[in-house]
């Protein structure tokens, strides 16, 4: 047991003990003007009356409700209730007939059927509305642990799921990035070295940092930078690439690595060996919001070029759901040879 389910245990016990503890001074508290105070024997009546009250509410507690109630055998629940009431009323009433009466009872007389039956239903009324409360109570507390442990698996699933998904990010981030420098080594093997040194680097912020749930917004735009410039040592001359990065990005927290599969998609598909392309990327931090714009020419990949295409972009719609449902704005266009993507969040 948690410490957690300990303090509600202790705080659901306290509260039954207020409770009693009220009801017990109630006929302390309770004298009119000009009356005196309850007498002893009478509070002592009183005190066999809550007695009573609380065998039939702490039998129904820990036992009938669970027992029968819970177990769908409503029809042995309330005969076991009956059976209860009468027991109990049957005790009180040789209690009652044992102790010396109050000093302000009526004397005790015969009275007719009518009188008798009169009596017996309003103390069963009584009994019957003390476990009714009991039922109350204790069903709006399992209702409450069943939400609350619907909601402890449902955490669990959506960590389990995110957990998943950064497990595939990961590889296909390496897998587009080793293709990078391979085509890197046959142009320039200096480069390519240097490109490997800076691989190793955001390797480390994959590996552990976005291990974690969440980032300062720093280091993602860090990680984004040194992405960046790995891109752009073999792009060709006639690509257009411009950047527009924060330059003092603050330390929110954010989850990692959620723009690096739009940043990717800019230069799979916005990049042409012979023709004009350019790639336009703009990401800005203003009022707790991240926000990335991009825009690329677009030449769609043939099917014999497809590798890995897609998973990046599914990949980030189901993060975006699971972490920030309701938090983010995240759009896609296409047309007239340009691609664009806008995604914001609010952090």
């Amino acid at each position: 047991m948690t410490m957690g389910n300990d303090r509600q245990k202790v705080s659901g016990w306290l509260f039954h003990a207020v409770v009693w503890a009220a009801l017990l001074g109630m006929p302390l508290f309770s004298t009119l003007p000009g009356r005196q105070m309850v007498s002893g024997p009478a509070y002592i009546h009183f005190l066999v009356m809550v007695a009573s009250f609380m065998v039939v509410f702490y039998a129904n507690w820990f036992f009938l409700i669970e027992r029968q109630l819970f177990s769908r055998h409503v029809g042995r629940f309330l005969l076991w209730n009956v059976v209860l009431i009468a027991v109990v009323m049957g005790i009180c009433h040789l209690v009652f007939r044992s102790l010396p009466p109050p000093p302000d009872a009526a004397p005790r007389a015969e009275h007719g059927v009518g009188h008798t039956l009169r009596f017996l239903f309003g103390n069963v009324s009584i009994y019957l509305l003390v476990a009714a409360v009991c039922v109350a109570i204790r069903m709006t507390r399992e209702w409450y642990r069943a939400e609350s442990l619907r909601k402890d698996l449902e955490k669990s699933r959506t960590e389990a799921e995110l957990l998943s998904l950064k497990s595939q990010l990961n590889p296909h981030f390496l897998f587009n990035t080793l293709n990078n420098i391979y085509s890197l080594i046959q142009i320039d093997a200096g480069r390519a070295q240097d490109a490997v040194h800076d691989l190793s680097r955001m390797l480390r912020y994959v590996l552990y940092d976005s291990s974690q749930p969440t980032v300062p917004v720093h280091k993602e735009i860090e990680f984004l930078s040194d992405y960046i410039a790995l891109m752009r040592i073999r792009l060709p001359r006639h690509v257009d690439l411009r950047v527009a990065l924060p330059e003092q990005p603050s330390s929110r927290e954010i989850a990692p690595m959620l723009f690096i599969s739009l940043v990717e998609n800019a230069f799979k598909h916005g990049v042409s060996n012979d023709q004009a392309s350019f790639i336009d990327i703009s990401i800005r931090e203003e009022d707790a919001h991240l926000t990335c714009d991009i825009r690329n020419s677009d030449f769609p990949k043939t099917d014999a070029d497809r590798s890995g295409s897609g998973i990046g972009l599914k990949n980030l719609n189901q993060r975006l759901e699971m972490i920030y449902p309701g938090q983010y704005n995240f759009s896609q266009h296409a047309g007239e040879g340009v691609f664009s993507s806008r995604l914001d969040i609010r952090l």
